[in-house]
């Protein structure tokens, strides 16, 4: 039997702030458990909600030296559905509202979890075949593993996979602060292993010590190797590219169901869609104050507002978007101005923007099932989830060809009559505008090849399952 630690900073239903906490919440329940033995270990935040930490059994402390001082480490444990969950305690490290504070007080939280989340497999008496790290809160794991714990016989044999999620997060700041709070020699801090222009970067430690490196698209795992995506470590993946794997994300597809879905007004499966899928626009555009029309072509944004996705090209067009016929839902939060432009938007076209500045799991699962198109415009997108979910509830995905949305959208070809959605290439305001126009000739004028679009969007298998498969056979 195959034994597997996932080590991460966050963790479905206990913590999450986006994709990570997803995968690392639902792939350890989608092994067999005759052949593998996996278990979760994350930081046990204060802002845990109480009806998890009211079900947690505390099983021991221990003192764990690092940097020059020691720290306390509490074990507690819950199962959750199936997965073992362990939870690190040290109520100086983890507390606050939030997961992460700074970048610098995160520094010594997250190198403090990396090593304890190692020096609790002997104390649970856990002696996984493969450490699998989660982005650069775990990218200490394999240095340690490598280094400091190499001479312990419990260790020896113990490899490590790690998982990149976000590129862009690395864990970085100057090379005193890191050494100081890992405890690591000094010789690790050169420019073959941890240093990157000058400061320290865990994440950069983690893919250099990693025995495999995984990445959340096939596009992505190539894009990284080049300087405009690469974040200054492209070098060092293309040095690694022997080791470097995509695995595209799964959602929930029970949670993701149109068929089974009560957050929809009505739900809907591949029988019956032309039929049902109406009554989710209509009842989405009825409590969102918009004109309640059937025949309007509704365009939605679930997204965090940020750069990275995008949104400088929609505003760009916002005004030539919102012709005749269209309809705009955003919800989402982040970047103020991104925020204030759709509420701009929304107060110089009431009838046609619905700018929801919040987020809610209820309306963003309204929104898959009531709009026609979602928009992904992305700068880069690792996998990306919204358009996996949007091709579940059939409301066909706009992206830009970029990571994990040119992997897993098929661009709509009228010739042979394939495609699951709309595409385009280059990062530029009227590449999306025609995409979007487009999209909305083929909506009004070919209303039978949209309809048969929606079916084998819908058809699509992006559940867990086939990403577990190829984990297995990574972990094989």
């Amino acid at each position: 039997m195959k034994k597997v630690a996932y080590i991460a900073s966050e963790c479905v239903p206990f913590i999450k702030t986006g994709g990570l906490a997803d995968v690392v919440g639902t792939l350890p329940k989608m092994f067999d458990k005759k052949k593998y033995d996996v278990r979760v270990i994350i930081p046990n935040y204060m802002c845990i909600p109480h009806r998890f930490k009211q079900n947690m059994k505390y099983i021991t402390n221990f003192q764990m030296d690092i940097g020059d001082h020691y720290q306390y480490v509490g074990i507690f444990y819950m199962e959750y559905e199936g997965v073992p969950v362990y939870f690190i305690d040290n109520e100086y490290l983890f507390s606050g509202q939030t997961p992460y504070g700074d970048v610098k007080w995160d520094i010594e939280k997250f190198c403090y979890f990396s090593k304890a989340a190692l020096s609790i497999l002997p104390v649970i008496g856990f002696k996984a075949d493969i450490v699998h790290c989660h982005d650069w809160q775990a990218g200490m794991v394999p240095v340690y593993l490598k280094t400091i714990f190499a001479g312990n016989p419990f260790f020896s044999g113990m490899r490590s996979i790690m998982t990149i999620h976000n590129l862009q997060f690395q864990g970085r700041w100057d090379i005193e602060h890191v050494r100081y709070h890992s405890g690591l020699p000094d010789y690790l801090f050169t420019s073959d292993k941890l240093e990157i222009h000058r400061d320290a970067s865990m994440l950069k430690g983690g893919l250099v010590y990693a025995d495999l490196i995984t990445t959340v698209s096939n596009t992505y795992a190539y894009e990284i190797q080049t300087p405009y995506y690469g974040e200054g470590l492209d070098g060092l993946l293309q040095a690694r590219n022997q080791s470097l794997i995509g695995i595209v994300n799964g959602i929930d597809y029970d949670t993701y169901n149109p068929d089974k879905d009560k957050k929809l007004y009505k739900t809907y499966n591949t029988k019956n869609f032309k039929k049902n899928k109406v009554a989710n626009k209509l009842g989405l555009q009825k409590q969102l104050g918009l004109p309640v029309d059937k025949d309007q072509f509704v365009l939605g944004i679930i997204s965090r507002l940020t750069d990275q996705k995008g949104l400088d090209l929609v505003d760009a067009v916002m005004n030539d978007i919102c012709q005749d016929g269209v309809q705009f839902v955003v919800l989402g939060t982040g970047a103020p101005h991104y925020e204030e432009m759709f509420r701009y938007y929304q107060n110089f076209h009431p009838a046609k923007v619905s700018a929801n500045i919040y987020f809610s799991d209820e309306l963003s699962h309204k929104m898959y099932g009531g709009c026609d198109a979602i928009l992904v415009p992305s700068r880069f997108e690792p996998c990306g989830l919204t358009q996996l979910m949007a091709l579940r509830y059939g409301s066909l995905p706009i992206v830009r060809e970029t990571g994990g949305l040119k992997d897993t959208v098929i661009p709509y070809n009228e010739f042979e009559q394939t495609g699951t959605g709309f595409s385009f290439a280059n990062y530029d305001p009227f590449e999306l505008l025609r995409t979007i126009n487009y999209a909305k000739e083929v909506f009004y004028n070919q209303k039978k090849s949209w309809e048969a679009m929606q079916l084998r969007a819908m058809n699509e298998d992006y559940s867990w399952k086939s990403s577990a498969k190829r984990y297995e056979e990574i972990y094989q």
